[in-house]
Formats: C-alpha cells, structure tokens, sequence
C-alpha cells in the first residue's frame, strides 16, 4: 500500500472512530445509545452503579425470629412453588433488590421507593440472572441492570429498555404488597428476609420519610394524572393488554369485594382496608400477577389505563 493510500485509510478509520464515539451515548458506564425509550428521560438518581447494593445472598430467618418487624410494618410477600417468604419493606428501601433462589429458578425481587412498587420476576429463560440498582431512573422509576449484558431494564415495564437484551420481558411473578401481621397470618410458615445483608444500614429508619404522603416528586416523569393523589395506592392489573387501575380510596367505599371482567376475563379483586392491601385472583381463585404502587407512576406508566370507581 502506498503512502497515498495508507494515509487515506488512516483518515477513515479515524472518522469511524469519531462517528462512533459520536453515537455512543452513556449514563453510569451503561451505553443507552440503542434506548427504546427517550434517552434524555434517563437521569440519574444520585448513587453510581451498585451504589445502593443488591443483596446477593439472601438470609432467612423464622417468623417467630422476625423481632425486628412491627405487626403493621410493611412486607412484600411471594408464595411459589409451595414456599412463603416475606421481604420487609424497611430492608428493601435501603438495596431494592433481592437476588433469590427458589427451588431450580432464580427470582429477582425488586422495590422502587420513589414509585412505591414491588415486583418479582423469574428469569428462568432469560440470559439474565442476576440483577444490580443502576442508579439510573426512568419516570422516576428504578432500572435495574444485569449482569450477564449490562442491559437496562424498566422495573414497572418488566423490559429491557437498552443494550443487548432491549425488548426482552421477564415474567412477573404475583407478590402481594401488605402488612407483616397479615401475611403471617396466612402463612404462618413464612419465613423472612434477614437483617444480615452483609451491608451496614440503620433498618429502623427509612431513608424516604415522609416521601409517601407528600404530593411532590424528587424527579420529573413525562406525565402526570391529576385525578388522585400523587401518592394515593393503587392495585393495576394487565390483562391481554388492557390494563386497569383500582385507587385503594375507591376500594374502601367496596365490600371489600370487586368482581369484574378484563378482555373476556374475570376477576376478583379484594381489599384489606385494615391491612392497607388487595390481591386480584382470577375465576379459579389463583392469584394473579399485578402491582401495587402509586397512583402517578402507574399512570405514568400506562396513561390510558381504564380506572375503577366505586358505585
């Protein structure tokens, strides 16, 4: 190659170079270049990646061991594969999210304070397995991000949202959202996610007081429904894409008792107003998946959501 040449293939691979680093846009070391939502909405929450730990070895103590929950404290609770187990609220606030295991299936637990919503996911056919906090928000939502690519995933959407696995769901697992005296209770076996994290934080406080009550937002989101309170609880349900959203003030004008039918489907939605929780279960009485959170992020979320009123 003559020198003519060779400079000339220097000049494009260089250009090459500048395109792609043109291209290639990061937040917290994860490249969102190929987001699928408006990279511009993705904003960082304050930590760096893994600034807010992941509990990765779960420990597990009995329900009578359990004397650092109150009766009215806060739990999420999943029942699979014929085990009970309860993840305290005060412990996810501080690591929203839980790395388990179940017989064969490994389980992601996952809770956004600034959204109020706790889900599971299984994510026995996915590549990914286990998850970490981002430090990244969507909607003032929690992406979490996997370790296995690196991709990003909208905790509400159950999708990856950027790299290598975008457009990927993981399947959404039905996890009550409820009081600890409640859920024992029921599941007098459970057992519960222990203060032994490996991590040290004051379990006894949370870091989001007064969050809950208030009508302010710590971040933006795209769009908000003023019909509720920002922070007003609501159980949402998706049903061969159709969602709808039942506001807890609603369901405490009810028995306690909805039925109701989604896209051919019926359900039956029920309220604890003492325990501050609803399941939905379907016509076999099976507990179906759906989320309890905020008013604002599933409306957020799901804008044309169709919302329950109380007759």
């Amino acid at each position: 190659m003559n020198k003519k040449l060779l400079s000339l293939a220097v000049s494009i691979a260089a250009l090459l170079l500048v395109s792609a680093a043109a291209t290639t846009q990061t937040l917290n070391g994860f490249d969102v270049s190929n987001a699928s939502v408006p990279a511009g909405e993705i904003l960082s929450g304050g930590p760096l990646r893994d600034g807010i730990p992941a509990i990765d070895h779960p420990q597990f103590v009995a329900a009578r061991q359990a004397g650092f929950l109150n009766d009215d404290d806060r739990v999420l609770g999943l029942f699979h594969h014929g085990i009970a187990r309860a993840y305290p609220i005060r412990i996810l606030n501080w690591h929203e999210i839980v790395n388990d295991e179940y017989p064969g299936e490994p389980v992601i637990i996952s809770f956004c304070p600034l959204c109020g919503t706790g889900t599971a996911f299984t994510a026995v056919q996915s590549k990914a397995k286990r998850f970490g906090v981002s430090g990244l928000l969507y909607n003032s939502d929690l992406l979490l991000y996997d370790r296995e690519t690196e991709s990003l995933w909208s905790q509400i959407l159950a999708r990856a949202i950027s790299g290598p696995l975008r457009g990927e769901t993981l399947t959404q697992l039905p996890v009550e959202h409820t009081a600890w005296l409640d859920w024992r209770k029921r599941y007098p076996g459970t057992t519960v996610l222990s203060t032994d994290t490996g991590h040290r934080r004051d379990y006894r406080r949370s870091p989001y007081a007064g969050y809950e009550t208030s009508e302010g937002l710590y971040f933006p989101v795209s769009r908000l429904d003023p019909r509720y309170h920002p922070k007003e609880q609501v159980i949402g349900v998706e049903i061969n894409g159709r969602f709808k959203v039942y506001p807890f003030s609603e369901l405490a004008r009810t028995r306690g008792e909805v039925a109701d039918e989604i896209q051919g489907k019926k359900i039956m939605i029920y309220f604890d107003k003492a325990h501050r929780s609803a399941r939905i279960v379907d016509s076999s009485r099976e507990l179906i998946p759906s989320m309890t959170g905020f008013w604002f992020a599933w409306m957020t979320f799901h804008p044309d959501s169709e919302v329950f009123t109380a007759e």
